[in-house]
């Protein structure tokens, strides 16, 4: 189980991570244009198709059958390791090479913003800027951008891949 669960979860961090490597490049050499965050979206979800993956696994090594809690226990974990690499990375890119991220992000959302909402928008984006010189809630922040969605992916997950054992 730990196998198969460590080896899901590393090749789908390493995936979400590529596209937030890459993203971070592109953002820091064109400081001008904006990423659609669907592109980070779909990553994600394809790193979370890992999920699914482990799960099946999971169901052959038990002989075809898993139950829903072993399986959501299974993707659970496997969610936990993809994001917690997301996080590590995005920690290593964040303070060694887009140490002003928080300062760029809030410029385009600033900039993004109607006339009417600047006001707002600025503000909120200042709280944003406090927020990030916090390492805490830059780790809290950044897992809150992608383990939610692998949450609903394991629970989808595991209820299409469970198989109880029907003795006959």
């Amino acid at each position: 189980m730990i196998k198969n669960i460590l080896k899901n979860g590393i090749i789908g961090g390493c995936i979400v991570s590529a596209l937030l490597i890459a993203i971070s490049f592109y953002m820091k050499a064109n400081p001008e244009k904006e990423v659609n965050m669907m592109i980070g979206f779909a990553g994600m979800l394809i790193a979370f198709l890992f999920v699914a993956v482990g799960i099946k696994k999971q169901r052959e090594l038990n002989n075809g059958y898993l139950s829903f809690g072993k399986a959501f226990l299974t993707g659970f974990l496997i969610t936990l390791i993809i994001s917690t690499i997301y996080v590590l990375v995005w920690l290593v890119i964040l303070y060694n090479y887009f140490p002003n991220f928080a300062e760029h992000y809030t410029n385009m959302a600033i900039e993004k913003a109607s006339p009417e909402e600047v006001a707002k928008v600025t503000e909120e984006m200042n709280s944003f800027k406090e927020m990030y010189k916090n390492p805490i809630l830059v780790i809290l922040i950044t897992y809150i951008e992608i383990l939610p969605l692998g949450i609903v992916y394991t629970l989808i997950s595991a209820l299409i891949l469970k198989k109880k054992n029907v003795t006959t």
